[in-house]
């Protein structure tokens, strides 16, 4: 572990500049929250009102039947509530940021899945039982039978293999270009499975109510993709112009791109958030990738730093200048939105203090109020590391480093350090961290470790703000 000492006589970091001040009110995330659990009593009650209560208390085939159908329904609501979750909606993208919305996003969605195939099953058990035929028949006569039936079938299919792509070991053996063309299916699997609901559905078209929420809840989510996905984009790519200016080395494997264009001080980006990028360079252009801001955007210039992890990141050391770059976003919480003043602790791992380097720039801490903790496994891997003396030593930030191979056992320190208590160690580093606000960025399982010794440090939840370097 060592401790920076800076020497006096160095240049500023590109890119530092005053806040820009957006404050998201806190009241949006609840509402947010209560509108997802109204939708689904709002699907239960168009249930109830087309008699499904009276035909589960009958039982028999009608009941299975019915259950069914709610099960369908509810399906139908998480999935387009998933679409919604992830359509890049600023307002829902600054309330909530996109860790949680991850999480909410693939929670929908396997709980969606399942509901799904509950449908499809009871559904036809309670249609065989009905007709007492064999399930298997009566699934077959359904699907070629049944007006939509067939899109219906092709939507699961595909709504099957991004579920299946979505679980953790078959994810880490795609290449994140090849898992995230996949998981567009999804769009295809929802626009399949509409024909099928308003065709046979009665619990979507028996009442000019239930046809009013559907038809609403789907243009609803098709109009959130196409405006936030496709149309802001592609707005903004236009009117901002972003091109390579040029490239510079940062150390084994990491690579920072400078990028001008026009207006760029319109262009509403803060400190510590990401775009996802798309370099017009050739083959391959159309797949997007996730990368930080690692300097404070001044309205001129900004700076994405890139580490090659073999999954085309590895071009980005050849752009030209003069390269054009579509972006989307700008995305994430890890800003400086709700800091206004005092101590404060960053603590990052790997490529994961290039959003950390930015916000140093921004947030209007005071001398020797700021702390960096760097984990890095050996010091050539260690980057910025004269920008970093910069901040030493014109803004008196305490920097940490943290050098050597991960620990035997689950902890944000290096091995050399693991017989010290993760709290304990974070404390002796930082001895304000329990009114500090703390800003992590790393991978998923180091971040996960940083912040529990940050909360059992005496930091308070509320103060703590993450972004995960995973997908």
């Amino acid at each position: 572990m060592t401790t920076s000492t800076a020497p006096a006589a160095l240049a500023p970091p590109p890119g530092l500049a005053l806040p820009r001040r957006r404050v998201t009110p806190r009241w949006w995330g609840d509402a947010g929250g209560l509108a997802a659990g109204l939708s689904l009593l709002v699907v239960t009650a168009l249930w109830v009102s087309h008699g499904g209560v009276r035909q589960v208390t009958g039982g028999g085939s009608d009941a299975v039947s019915a259950i069914g159908r709610l099960t369908g329904l509810w399906a139908s609501d998480l999935l387009l509530l998933q679409v919604l979750l992830m359509a890049r909606i600023p307002v829902v993208e600054r309330a909530f940021g996109q860790d949680r919305l991850t999480r909410w996003h693939r929670w929908t969605g396997f709980g969606s899945f399942w509901l799904m195939i509950g449908h499809i099953v009871l559904i036809t058990l309670g249609y065989a039982g009905a007709a007492h035929t064999n399930a298997f028949a009566e699934l077959w006569d359904m699907i070629l039978t049944y007006p939509g039936m067939l899109l219906a079938t092709a939507g699961t299919l595909a709504l099957v293999m991004v579920v299946v792509t979505s679980i953790r070991a078959a994810r880490r053996k795609l290449r994140y270009e090849s898992w995230h063309l996949l998981h567009l299916y999804a769009y295809l699997g929802v626009g399949l499975a509409l024909p099928h609901q308003l065709w046979t559905g009665t619990d979507f078209i028996g009442s000019a109510a239930s046809t009013a929420y559907w038809w609403t809840l789907y243009a609803v989510s098709a109009g959130a993709v196409l405006v936030y996905r496709v149309g802001l984009p592609a707005w903004r790519s236009w009117r901002h112009r972003l091109v390579v200016s040029h490239v510079q080395p940062e150390g084994p494997g990491l690579t920072s791109v400078y990028l001008t264009g026009r207006r760029l001080d319109r262009l509403p980006v803060r400190a510590g958030q990401f775009f996802q990028w798309r370099f017009l360079d050739g083959p391959g252009w159309s797949r997007s990738h996730p990368y930080s801001l690692s300097a404070t955007p001044n309205g001129r210039l900004l700076r994405v730093t890139v580490k090659d992890l073999g999954d085309g990141s590895s071009r980005v050391a050849s752009l030209r200048p003069g390269t054009r770059a579509l972006i989307e976003g700008p995305y994430g919480k890890l800003t400086g939105e709700t800091y206004r003043g005092g101590p404060v602790v960053l603590m990052a791992c790997g490529i994961g203090v290039t959003p950390l380097l930015s916000l140093l720039g921004e947030l209007n801490y005071r001398p020797g109020e700021a702390t960096l903790i760097y984990r890095a496994r050996t010091e050539a891997e260690v980057a910025f590391r004269t920008e970093l003396e910069w901040f030493a030593a014109y803004r008196g930030v305490r920097i940490v480093y943290l050098l050597g191979a991960r620990a035997a056992r689950p902890s944000w320190l290096p091995g050399q350090f693991a017989d010290h208590a993760d709290a304990d160690a974070l404390r002796e580093m930082a001895p304000q961290i329990a009114g500090a606000h703390v800003y992590l960025c790393g991978p998923e399982a180091w971040t996960d470790a940083a912040r529990a010794a940050a909360l059992a440090a005496g930091a308070e939840p509320g103060n703590l703000h993450t972004e995960l370097f995973s997908w």
